[in-house]
């Protein structure tokens, strides 16, 4: 089992840009001298709590300062971008990183980029993002004249293909034939399980989603491969969890039960999302009122791993015996208020829970 970080990020919108961008900086240096395997960072636009609206130049600033970790986009939103632009980017981060690149992919799920794009359609943001995939793709592949058409766009080099003069000539990636494309699945019957079944993506289960859900995807995925004819490896399956390991099970306990605290506040921003005219009217009331009415206590308990290393260890443990092997498991970024404990939940999940739990998942069975 490899493992990994998946960020957002989420920060409370009072804190300074800069001093986000810094503690998100230090959670990959941290990350990568503690053996993470990946790293994944959100792409938002138009959110004071997620702001980094390029993950691939927010991850070309720790390049040089990273020695191992692969680096993930959680997601490009396909939609709000031309593919030739994402080709060109994409390919140039591949080469700088030396092949670390993984490209996530998706249509946007942030209601107020949707509205700042100006394309809210929910099913024309999938249908257009599987395009622009196919376009990627394409424009990576072609040598010589090509003319590559994806939602409306016409990308050519019929008239300027000048090899001897180096015109016309897209950059390409150092992974060949491209570096591996993901989608993170976000519903229990997830067509982004079909999607990266058929397209053979990474499959990510995201973090805010029960552990019921989770499993279902894998039927999901699992399934859709079968139906396919290809194996469905679990090897590629990325399960993210919100996971903190502190040093007693009373000090976790703590941290759910504040109101404000960083699981009620992280729950509390992503349903607002969906029910923002209600929040509005209720913006002065307490923070326990709000997750009272969003149901931030049942996130918390479907969606939150957290205790001593004991304690989520036997967690995890339970969790990989009902839903399967998978290959890496993503930790959840959180905020860095409060003192150290997220880098100090960082280093026990990486040096005391997560090669336990690699051995268990070493015992379990595998599909034929």
């Amino acid at each position: 089992m490899r493992l990994g970080l998946f960020a957002m990020p989420l920060h409370r919108p009072e804190k300074p840009y800069a001093q986000a961008l810094a503690e998100d900086r230090e959670m990959i240096l941290l990350a990568d001298r503690l053996g993470f395997d990946e790293a994944w960072i959100g792409e938002h636009f138009t959110s004071k709590v997620e702001q980094i609206p390029s993950a691939m130049l927010f991850f070309a600033s720790l390049i040089s300062e990273t020695s191992q970790i692969r680096f993930g986009t959680g997601v490009v939103n396909l939609p709000h971008h031309h593919p030739g632009i994402v080709a060109a980017e994409a390919a140039m981060f591949d080469q700088l990183s030396g092949g670390r690149l993984m490209l996530g992919v998706g249509p946007g799920g942030l209601i107020s980029d949707a509205e700042f794009f100006g394309e809210t359609d929910m099913a024309a943001r999938n249908r257009i993002a599987l395009a622009h995939v196919q376009a990627v793709k394409a424009l990576w592949a072609a040598d010589g004249v090509f003319e590559i058409e994806s939602n409306g766009l016409t990308m050519t080099n019929a008239s300027t293909h000048w090899p001897r003069h180096g015109l016309g000539l897209l950059p390409k990636p150092m992974q060949q034939p491209h570096p591996p494309f993901a989608m993170a699945m976000v519903s229990a019957r997830s067509g982004a399980a079909a999607v990266c079944a058929e397209h053979d993506f990474l499959p990510i289960s995201a973090n805010f989603i029960s552990e019921a859900d989770v499993i279902e995807q894998w039927r999901t995925y699992a399934e859709a491969r079968s139906a396919l004819g290809k194996p469905a490896d679990p090897a590629v399956w990325r399960l993210a969890r919100n996971i903190l390991v502190t040093e007693t099970d009373g000090e976790a306990q703590a941290i759910i039960d504040d109101p404000d605290g960083d699981f009620a506040f992280y729950f509390r921003y992503l349903r607002s999302l969906r029910n923002m005219d209600e929040l509005e009217a209720m913006r002065d009331e307490p923070a326990a009122a709000m997750n009272a009415r969003l149901g931030v206590a049942d996130a918390i308990r479907d969606c939150v791993i957290a205790g001593s290393a004991s304690t989520v260890l036997a967690r995890l443990i339970d969790l990989a015996d009902r839903a399967g092997p998978f290959g890496t498991l993503l930790m959840a970024g959180q905020d860095w208020d409060g003192g150290d404990r997220w880098q100090s939940s960082m280093q026990r999940l990486a040096e005391v829970v997560a090669p336990k739990l690699s051995q268990h998942l070493e015992t379990l069975p595998r599909p034929a």
